[in-house]
């Protein structure tokens, strides 16, 4: 894009999202009162005229996030009938999971047949993601200590009774990684099973003869190939899914529910962005990460994540934006869907948070000795959370069970937990992104040169 051209689109981009967001401080208008959704419209029109010679994938998913939030706030009841447009769109990523791990692992393990390297890489992710998930454990802990949120929250008398919930044993979790039948967890897009199976059959694959070998990795190549097209076709749907699942949302909940809440939402959100800019940052500066290249190469599954609140729908697009940032193959195909299972930072960070908050609204007074045990438990619970949305109210429940406190105020949370899920599930896929490119520059194997 010509440098004028450049210019005139960002003056535009501004002041389209100066007029929308200025729309957006009374989120409520007085009855009969259009002028704010005037101003927010105008600011829509304005961003669309900026992005109209703009090819980027992200501006529109960007565009469409805040159409869907206007959506949602300006006709609720139309915008709920549009969540058939997103249920789409994850049911073409979910299609998409199972052969791109299988195909990336396969041929990242058995293509290169140093098993060696594989171990390595194996337990230096196990060392990175027990290491950052503890840091956010404790900051969820500490961002909830400090503005004590649930102190004086009132627990509506309506408020549901949970059913109850077995308390999860550590052995559970270790079976349920591995798959009993390989079909069924394609299935039901059980991510770490999916990868348990494909790491173990590239072992196995180069332990046969080359002749036999080579068939099955081409096949495992071209595999490959051909899903990262069709996530590439997939995509073009993905402005379209992203505003119908904002739309859906905000109509579906409306504003007023975040008043009683709000305390606990801005909490939430300031930890996650705390999390970001104290904990990610630094790590990636220390581990020299070109930080322009890094945010553009995360800004799209980031932001679908974001609006799906679902971190299975950006894994196809994650990987392929960090092989294309310069993370060899190998290294994104294992990391990245491990990642999903042992290194959900914002997930980790919430469940602290909101466990606290809990004793906290039930009027129950936790030493840190207690709370510091609440930590290290979560630690072992909150492995293996699956990456779609509100799985972190089932740990919660568990967890509550655990430890005697009440149910009632996780019910409460629920009128906010979907607009908190979208904040801690597009952390979660931007620190499994960063995951990557720290191991790859852990083992020396990030392209550098096409960093430049």
């Amino acid at each position: 894009m010509p440098q004028s051209a450049t210019r005139q689109f960002k003056i535009l981009l501004a002041a389209g999202l100066i007029l929308f967001f200025a729309g957006c401080l009374f989120l409520i208008p007085l009855p009969g009162d259009k002028s704010l959704i005037a101003v927010r419209c105008l600011g829509l029109l304005i961003l669309a005229v900026a992005g109209a010679r703009n090819r980027s994938l992200t501006f529109w998913i960007f565009f469409a996030m805040l159409a869907g939030l206007e959506l949602g706030l300006d006709a609720p009841a139309f915008a709920t009938q549009l969540r058939f447009l997103s249920d789409i769109f994850l049911r073409l990523i979910k299609v998409i999971v199972a052969p791109l791990i299988l195909g990336t692992l396969i041929t990242g393990i058995a293509g290169h047949g140093d098993l060696r390297k594989v171990g390595r890489i194996g337990w230096k992710c196990l060392v990175y993601f027990e290491a950052v998930t503890t840091i956010a454990l404790f900051l969820g802990v500490a961002a909830i200590n400090l503005t004590k949120a649930g102190e004086g929250l009132v627990i509506p008398a309506s408020a549901q009774t949970p059913p109850d919930t077995a308390p999860l044993h550590w052995t559970d979790f270790v079976l349920h990684i591995f798959p009993e039948n390989i079909v069924k967890s394609v299935a039901e897009n059980q991510i770490l099973q999916v990868a348990v199976f494909a790491i173990l059959f590239a072992i196995a694959l180069t332990r046969v003869p080359e002749q036999i070998q080579k068939p099955i990795l081409n096949f495992a190549e071209s595999l490959t190939q051909v899903v990262f097209r069709f996530t590439n076709l997939v995509m073009y749907f993905a402005p379209i899914g992203v505003g119908a699942a904002m739309a859906y949302t905000v109509g579906h909940m409306g504003i007023a529910v975040l008043l009683p809440l709000g305390k606990l939402l801005f909490t939430a959100y300031g930890a996650l962005l705390s999390f970001l800019l104290c904990v990610l940052l630094p790590i990636a500066i220390l581990a020299g990460i070109p930080l322009k290249r890094f945010l553009g190469a995360v800004a799209e599954p980031a932001t679908i994540a974001f609006a799906t609140s679902t971190s299975e729908a950006a894994l196809p697009r994650a990987m392929e934006c960090m092989e294309a940032f310069g993370v060899p193959r190998r290294i994104v195909a294992f990391v990245i869907p491990a990642g999903y299972s042992f290194n959900l930072d914002g997930s980790t960070l919430y469940l602290a948070l909101a466990s606290i908050f809990v004793a906290q609204a039930a009027g129950i007074h936790m030493s840190w000795p207690q709370q510091l045990l609440m930590v290290l438990t979560l630690m072992l619970t909150s492995k293996g959370i699956a990456g779609v949305p509100r799985a972190t109210l089932l740990v919660l429940l568990v967890s509550a069970a655990s430890f005697h406190l009440p149910t009632e105020p996780i019910f409460v949370i629920l009128g906010v937990d979907a607009l908190i899920d979208m904040a801690r599930t597009s952390v979660n896929v931007t620190g499994n992104c960063l995951a990557s490119a720290v191991i790859a520059r852990w083992e020396n194997e990030l392209a550098v040169t096409n960093l430049d």
